[in-house]
């Protein structure tokens, strides 16, 4: 709650456990959410979604979260350490240029219009073509074989 929820929202991805509770609590106590709250929810979430969970102060079950985009994943919570390993185990599987340039195309095309967006977006799948990784890529599909990227 609080603090906490605003910590989760500075993050690319969030899993939480079944019985988790998460919220923007804070005008419930005369203050507002100020540590990225007021900005990262919205974003997540929409706008007018975002000025009811804050100005209510009200409390989110874990399904409430994930059916709002709030979260990601949910797990049981003798599990929680396991699914974030599993997570990261999926995320793994791509070619770090490519999963680094895919964040930094997601993250700066979200606050510009559509066409600098593409813009973005083309430059860093530009950054792609000339590297060792999507050359193993291709050739692992090829070959129905896991590929071994290196970063390069």
């Amino acid at each position: 709650l609080g603090g906490g929820t605003e910590l989760a929202l500075a993050c690319d991805l969030r899993v939480a456990v079944a019985h988790a509770t998460m919220g923007l609590t804070e005008t419930r106590l005369a203050i507002i959410p100020g540590a990225g709250g007021t900005q990262r929810l919205p974003r997540l979430v929409g706008t007018a979604r975002a000025k009811e969970l804050i100005f209510t102060g009200r409390k989110l079950t874990a399904q409430e979260g994930l059916s709002i985009g709030l979260i990601n994943r949910i797990v049981e919570s003798d599990e929680l350490m396991d699914g974030c390993l599993e997570l990261a185990g999926d995320i793994s599987k791509g070619g770090p240029i490519a999963l680094a340039q895919a964040k930094f195309a997601i993250n700066k095309g979200q606050d510009v219009e559509l066409q600098t967006g593409l813009a973005i977006e083309a430059s860093a799948y530009e950054m792609c073509i000339p590297t060792e990784d999507r050359i193993e890529g291709l050739k692992a599909f090829q070959e129905k074989r896991k590929p071994v990227y290196k970063g390069r």
